[in-house]
């Protein structure tokens, strides 16, 4: 077979990781530490309003209903996650959505480590969706919005009772300042600011409900729970976690870094310009895939693919003939091409997921940028194919 010519223009930002996510347009390191309080207590006045800001920044911009509260948390979007599990789990039936690596994962926890009695698992594979209607609105129900590893996202929140006496945890990582969320069928919502926002690591966002505080507030676990995972004192909620008051130590660096993000958002027009930026990628990128032989997308259901974490599968007959092993290793040398050419970084798919491809198509990526990616990944393909 003929090779294409390589492609001459490249991506300005060639980061398309889908964590840590590319960075805003326009980011500058040395403009960031100028407004970060380093070498300073985040307990004083100055920098714990700045958590504060970044707190009332995120629900403002979110557009988190009022009588919910918004806290920032250690250990990124798991962190989170993990806190609301230990904590509120046990008092209602349990049912968990798996449908790639992290909604397995919060399975795993539910199932082995807290040992819970009525707990039911709602899986389906990587690109499906498990049965939404199956969920039972007296049980405490645990969800991604979207599937960072698969490229999967539910498509609204409809399947969920709005007079259910469960609990809905969402973990949202990817899919906040990227999708709208229906906060009234939400009641803990997660996520981390180096996903959508193109943020540091190690800081999760922890959002709950009213009717999360009042499960904080009325029920004890009967197991030990770690200072790290406590969200109440004497019963009642411990309301400095939702004022700036963080649990441990942040990253000061991290922090600013975050309000620099909310700040470039609130400057583009907030959450409506975040998602128009999100779709336009990820029209630009399945516009492409609809139009060429040798990939599709993960996810068969277009109303189910999201517009961050877009998942892709080749399926050139040569390639879809291979073994799963030796899939991952085609992959992998296009991935290698890429990177050397810097055309693009860090697209490899998720490592449990099927062989296959991830580029991140959130708001901090450049629609000109994903332009410029895809006539790379034609002579990547073209190149790898050709070396077999």
């Amino acid at each position: 077979m003929s090779l294409p010519a390589m492609p001459q223009v490249k991506p300005a930002r060639p980061e398309f990781s889908s964590g840590p996510c590319p960075k805003r347009p326009g980011y500058s390191l040395e403009a960031l530490v100028a407004k970060a309080f380093l070498g300073r207590s985040h307990r004083a006045a100055e920098p714990k309003a700045q958590l504060k800001r970044v707190i009332d920044m995120t629900a403002a911009l979110l557009e988190v209903p009022a009588d919910y509260r918004v806290g920032i948390v250690p250990a990124s979007d798991t962190g989170a996650v993990e806190m609301a599990l230990w904590s509120m789990l046990g008092p209602n039936p349990v049912d968990v959505l798996s449908w790639e690596s992290f909604g397995a994962g919060w399975a795993t926890d539910v199932t082995k480590q807290l040992k819970l009695d009525d707990v039911r698992v709602l899986d389906a594979p990587y690109g499906d969706l498990p049965n939404l209607d199956a969920v039972r609105p007296d049980a405490d129900v645990i969800f991604t919005w979207n599937g960072t590893t698969s490229g999967a996202r539910v498509p609204n929140a409809d399947w969920i009772a709005a007079d259910r006496t469960g609990l809905t945890i969402c973990d949202a990582t990817s899919a906040a300042f990227a999708q709208k969320l229906d906060w009234p069928k939400l009641d803990v919502v997660t996520f981390s600011w180096q996903k959508a926002m193109g943020g540091e690591g190690a800081h999760g966002v922890l959002i709950l409900s009213p009717r999360a505080v009042e499960r904080l507030e009325s029920f004890t676990p009967d197991r030990p729970l770690p200072k790290i995972f406590r969200l109440t004192k004497g019963g009642k909620l411990i309301e400095g976690i939702f004022k700036g008051e963080t649990i441990n130590t942040p990253s000061m660096l991290a922090v600013a870094d975050a309000e620099d993000s909310l700040d470039w958002i609130d400057g583009l027009g907030g959450l409506s310009a975040t998602c128009a930026r999100a779709d336009a990628n990820f029209a630009a990128l399945q516009d492409w895939v609809d139009a060429t032989d040798w990939i599709e997308n993960l996810v068969p259901v277009a109303e189910h693919r999201s517009n961050t974490s877009v998942c892709l599968k080749i399926t050139d007959p040569q390639i879809a003939a291979l073994i799963d092993d030796d899939q991952k290793a085609f992959t992998k040398s296009m991935v290698k091409l890429l990177e050397g050419e810097a055309a693009a970084y860090d697209i490899n798919g998720y490592r449990d997921a099927p062989a296959g491809l991830r580029i991140w198509c959130g708001a901090t990526v450049d629609t000109s940028d994903i332009q410029a990616l895809l006539p790379w990944l034609d002579w990547a393909f073209a190149t790898a194919k050709a070396n077999l």
